[in-house]
Formats: structure tokens, sequence, C-alpha cells
């Protein structure tokens, strides 16, 4: 692992040094950021630090540090590491990470600016509340460009901490799944998720959506029930994990078996993800794979009897897929849950539009090597969407009292994180997690 992160280092330099002289800087400041503070109270919310720092270094906790840096020398980290009896500080660096920085050692944040002065222009990247005196973050444009389109593309040590996010995560969902079919509530399958995936709610990569019945046809549920239903029908869990400060993004829905008909779908989803995920190829347009989660889609609801009476080029183009499955496929993935760089035609910035109709894809740029993407197809009975196909001429085609029945589930989404490679198949990290478990 020494050796991959050593080269992993060895090419965040390399970007950085070309970004910085192509965007005509000498140097660059990268602050971890701020801790902060509710409104009008003394309470901390959860510390997000910047992504360029984690970047380099696993240190997802440390807030008022910073790094620099500069052509032909190793990086310099600025390690806060207050005097505090309040709280527990940051322990002294350790790990293989350490001997590959300068470290200087601060107890008060205002220390770092002398020990980031630099001769020349200086790129400072973090938000604007990290600015200390003679420290304003500056963000340049064209230096960001340039870091945020190469940051899309992983090096081998990136590749595998994500390995591992997925191996942290795969006995999680399987213990919420054992939790859910013994008939546990929302809150206590997420409880029995953390317990095995050995994280707190303040380690998540992102807040866990635990969705019984139909519930799973709200996208982003954001509530955790305490309290089960008289009867628990399916589960859908939507739940990462994080390693050195990447993320792992897993979905799966699991039935209680009392339904043939949901069963079905469940089995049918399956195998179209299963199809998508076997499109991740170097030089595939990842909004060509979205087209053809909309194409797929079509096939479910015409063989399943969902919609009747219309071709599947009749349900994409006249929008009826989208009532059923309306988000986009994935999104890169990586230091953040939805990476940055996702469209981005080129490294300038230059913007790679969505399809026309299709708002919410998140990703819209021809896959590379080292690119890391989820493939999440779903399909949902949303009542909203629902209630306005019913109203249109379209809605005659629909199998109304189908819908009804497969509503009382919520919905169906499978998501697997991905990884294009160089030649051939793709590497299918969620798979291979919990392959692993047997």
């Amino acid at each position: 692992m020494s050796t991959l992160y050593a080269r992993h280092l060895a090419e965040l330099q390399r970007r950085s040094e070309d970004a910085l002289a192509r965007s005509g800087f000498d140097a660059l400041a990268i602050a971890s950021g701020i801790e902060k503070f509710a409104f009008l109270d003394d309470r901390p919310y959860l510390f997000q630090p910047n992504p360029h720092f984690k970047h380099w270094l696993p240190l997802t906790a440390h807030p008022h540090s910073w790094l620099l840096i500069r052509p032909g020398h190793r990086p310099r980290l600025v390690y806060y590491q207050p005097d505090d009896y309040w709280h527990v500080p940051p322990s002294d660096p350790s790990g293989e990470w350490v001997a590959h920085f300068e470290i200087i050692v601060i107890s008060e944040p205002a220390q770092a600016r002398q020990h980031m002065q630099v001769d020349g222009r200086l790129a400072i990247i973090g938000e604007a509340d990290a600015a200390l005196e003679g420290l304003q973050p500056n963000n340049p444009e064209a230096l960001l460009n340039l870091l945020h389109y190469q940051r899309a593309c992983k090096t081998e040590h990136e590749l595998e901490q994500m390995r591992a996010a997925s191996r942290r995560a795969a006995p999680a969902h399987l213990a919420a799944r054992q939790a859910f079919l013994a008939g546990a509530s929302e809150l206590e399958i997420h409880r029995a998720y953390l317990a095995a995936c050995g994280h707190t709610d303040r380690d998540l990569p992102y807040t866990n959506i635990v969705a019984l019945n139909e519930h799973g046809a709200v996208l982003h549920y954001q509530y955790q029930d305490a309290v089960a239903p008289a009867e628990s029908r399916a589960l859908l869990i939507d739940a990462g994990a994080q390693v050195n400060g990447y993320a792992s993004d897993i979905t799966r829905t699991w039935s209680a078996g009392g339904s043939a008909e949901f069963d079905a779908l469940l089995a049918a989803m399956e195998r179209e993800q299963l199809g998508l995920v076997d499109e991740v190829r170097k030089g595939v347009d990842y909004r060509d794979i979205h087209l053809s989660a909309h194409r797929r889609t079509a096939r479910v609801l015409r063989a399943l009897g969902i919609v009747q009476g219309l071709s599947e080029e009749a349900l994409v183009a006249e929008r009826i897929t989208a009532t059923f499955f309306p988000h986009g496929i994935g999104h890169l993935l990586g230091l953040q849950v939805h990476d940055i760089g996702g469209f981005m035609a080129d490294e300038s910035g230059t913007p790679s539009p969505k399809p026309e109709g299709h708002p919410y894809l998140r990703l819209t740029r021809a896959l590379a090597p080292g690119m890391v993407v989820t493939i999440e197809p779903g399909l949902y009975f949303i009542p909203t969407l629902l209630n306005k196909l019913r109203a249109t001429p379209q809605g005659a085609a629909v199998n109304w009292p189908l819908v009804e029945r497969l509503a009382r589930f919520g919905g169906v989404r499978i998501e697997d994180d991905v990884v294009c490679r160089a030649d051939g198949a793709p590497e299918n990290l969620t798979r291979d997690a919990f392959a692993a478990l047997g």
C-alpha cells in the first residue's frame, strides 16, 4: 500500500505542478476548512473537510490545517493541534503518509500564515470562511477546472480505498436485511447497519436512506420511523461507508417474499441493472447508459404488464418511463459521494450538456479508465407522478390495478459502484464485496 500511496502522491504533485504552470501560479495552498456553528448556538455542525485537502492525505476531522504544494518540494502540512482540555485534540501525526510530508504543528489557527509564505503567485483553494490574514481563498477557476477534470480518474491507491469502503458497507447491508426480515423498524435497521460497518452517524459519507414499504417511493426519504409497520413488505436501503475519506454508495431492495408480482419486478430490475453495469466501458458516453436505462425500464414495464399496448420506443419517447424512473442512472464517486467534474467536456471546464428532457442526470462525460461511477436504475410508484400520468391520454396504457398492488412496496432501486477499466469488462466494487462474504 505504501508504494501505491507514494505513486498517488507523485501523480497529485504532477497534476498540481502542471495546473499551476498552465494557470499562471507558482504555488498552491489548500485549506482543510473550519468548524461551523448553528445560528445563535455553540453547537457545531458536522465538519466536512475540503475534498482537495483529503485528496492528499487521510485526515478527515482536522479543521484549521493547511497544505502547501510547491513545484520541486515535498508537500508541507501545517497541522493544527490545539492545547485543549474541553475536547480531545488531534493526535500526533502518524501513519504511512507522514514520511511523505514536511509537517509543521501549530496550536493556534493564525500561526498557519507564517508557514505558507511563498515567492510569487499563490493559488488558495478553500471556502471563504477558511481565510486567514493574507490567506484569502481565491479558487482560480482555470486551476480548479484542471484539477477537477483529472480527479475523475482514480489512482490505484484511491481504488484500494474505495474497494475497502465497499467491503465495509457490504456486511452492513446484509445486517440491515436480516433486521428487516426480523420485523425491525427503520430506526432499528439503521442501527443494525451502523453496528455492522463500525460507523456512527457522523462517519457516514451521506445520510442513510432506510425506507420500508411505501417509503421506498420517496427518492431521498429522510426519516427513520422508530415504530415498525404492521407488515414489512419491502426494504429499500441506500447506505454507504467511508475509508480514509473515500466513499462507497450502495443501494439494495429486499423483499419479504409475500408477493410474486413484486418479486418478479425485483428480479427483472436485477437483470437490467447488471446489463447496465456491463455497459461501463472506456469511451462510452455515460449519457448513453442513462438512455439505455430508460429503454430497459420500458422493457420491464412491458414484460410485467405494468404498461400495455405501447412499444418500448413509445414508452421512452412519450416519457412514460420517466414517471417510473425519474432520476439519473448515477454519478461519479470518490472523495465526494457526488464527485465533482461530472459535467465537464474538457479540462478547461466546457459544459457537457444533459440529454434533453433528463434534468437530473449527474454525469455527462465519456468514460475513461479509472473513473468510478454508480449504476443505480430504479422503478418506483410515486403518487404525484402517477397522478400526472393518469390524467394524460398515455395513462390509458397503464395497468392501474397492478400499479396499485405494487405501490404498497414503494419501489425498487439497485445501485453498484463500478470502475471503468482500460481494457475489457468493468470492475464491480459492490458485487465483489458481497461475493467475498460468501
